[in-house]
């Protein structure tokens, strides 16, 4: 499946974590900031970008507890920091119990260089 292909199906297919970051940053609706849902990004798939600020945002749920999946998840950031990205990771639990500490990590680091 091509790429992009993909990121359409991962968009009609979102987390519930997913689709309550999305209605926070979607529109412009977080600070003005644009961001993109289920991007492609180089060889992979971003949950959340906003290009402007170079700033990557990634939900994830208990299969990246997995230790291949950590290796993958390393080396995919990686990749991303090295194409000058910062990349965020929250855990399912953290977006669902403390949403508001989440977007206020987010904001934070949306005005460094400000």
């Amino acid at each position: 499946m091509e790429l992009l292909d993909k990121a359409k199906k991962l968009r009609k297919n979102s987390t519930c974590m997913e689709t309550k970051i999305w209605h926070s940053l979607r529109s412009r609706r977080f600070q003005g900031f644009k961001f993109r849902r289920q991007c492609p990004l180089g060889n992979y798939i971003v949950d959340f970008v906003c290009f402007e600020k170079k700033l990557i945002i990634e939900i994830d749920g208990g299969q990246h507890n997995d230790f291949t999946q950590q290796e993958y998840d390393n080396k995919r950031t990686d990749y991303l920091n090295h194409l000058g990205y910062e990349v965020l990771r929250f855990w399912n639990d953290e977006v669902q119990q403390q949403f508001d500490l989440v977007m206020d990590v987010i904001y934070r680091c949306l005005l460094k260089d400000v």
